[in-house]
């Protein structure tokens, strides 16, 4: 465990801390150990990388004041400890660093005072991130680190590095991203979508082959007719509003932006939507869809729920 030094700032403490499931185990232990130093945590629990992720780094964005009476800082862990960084980092003055050793922690704070800590739950050891952790806690910005050969930085780069904290903000302030505040929306914008020919009103874009993940995109009135896969999928809503009527499960899920949905491998389901509705969704395998009904049927089995449901 690495030697507790100085504390790095004069204000109380707060760590928001999640992690999703390759990730839980690690951030439960780190957190158990930030309560033994009697500092104040949030745990936000579990959830898909993305989600918790941005989570994390909203709540550290929000609180990133330096006039504010608690210094707010982020804990996130994944499998890998990159993807939790990569979208924490998406919300203005959110420094998140992976960081797999005490190196790695002393240089993130000491060059760019970093304040949220991702953490790899498949490839260190509780003992060992406990050290990274505490590290981190420890190490003030501008401290001697290894990258500075472990002496004070010169008086040039530590001008640039105090720069840095205004700089670095202010990058893609005036790009397009800013119209979005939805992390995954951000990272598709301006892909084009090719329409599903099974499903009139469909179009899709497939981000990456096996395990697959795309964008999708439905307009407004179209119903997808009952189907099933072979893999069990997740999908976050970016726009737009849904049903999902789990036929398997006999259970009706509404839908709205930010919602979460995962549907097991093999249960049969329906969906309508009400909007033109965009989500992100990921099946565990290659895409697949086998359907249990055709278009017409689905069209009047959601007109029957709906009216015998009220809406």
């Amino acid at each position: 465990m690495a030697e507790t030094t100085t504390t790095t700032t004069a204000r109380p403490l707060k760590i928001i801390a999640g992690a999703d499931s390759f990730g839980c185990s690690l951030k439960d232990a780190l957190v158990s150990h930030l309560r033994s130093l009697n500092i104040d945590v949030e745990d936000l629990g579990t959830s898909s990388y993305y989600s918790i992720a941005a989570d994390v780094g909203r709540r550290v964005s929000s609180s990133s004041s330096a006039a504010a009476d608690t210094e707010t800082r982020g804990l996130v862990a994944c499998g890998t400890g990159v993807g939790v960084a990569i979208f924490a980092n998406k919300f203005p003055g959110v420094f998140a660093a992976t960081c797999l050793s005490p190196s790695d922690a002393l240089n993130a704070r000491s060059i760019n005072n970093s304040n949220v800590l991702a953490v790899s739950g498949k490839s260190t050891a509780p003992e060992s991130a406990i050290e990274i952790l505490d590290t981190w806690l420890n190490t003030p910005f501008k401290a001697p680190c290894p990258a500075s050969e472990s002496k004070p930085w010169p008086e040039e780069i530590s001008s640039f590095l105090d720069n840095s904290m205004n700089d670095m903000p202010q990058i893609g302030a005036d790009s397009d991203l800013k119209e979005s505040s939805c992390s995954i929306c951000c990272l598709v914008k301006n892909r084009n979508l090719n329409p599903i020919d099974i499903i009139p009103g469909g179009s899709m874009k497939i981000l990456r082959e096996s395990p697959t993940s795309a964008i999708v995109r439905f307009k407004a009135g179209s119903v997808e007719p009952a189907h099933h896969h072979t893999f069990g999928h997740d999908l976050v809503v970016m726009e737009g509003k849904k049903s999902v009527w789990n036929l398997t499960k006999k259970e009706r899920f509404d839908l709205v932006v930010g919602d979460y949905l995962f549907t097991p491998a093999g249960d049969v389901h329906r969906v309508k939507y009400y909007e033109d509705t965009e989500f992100f969704i990921k099946w565990d395998g290659k895409w697949d869809m086998f359907f249990d009904e055709d278009l017409e049927t689905a069209k009047k089995a959601v007109d029957q729920a709906l009216e015998n449901e009220g809406k």
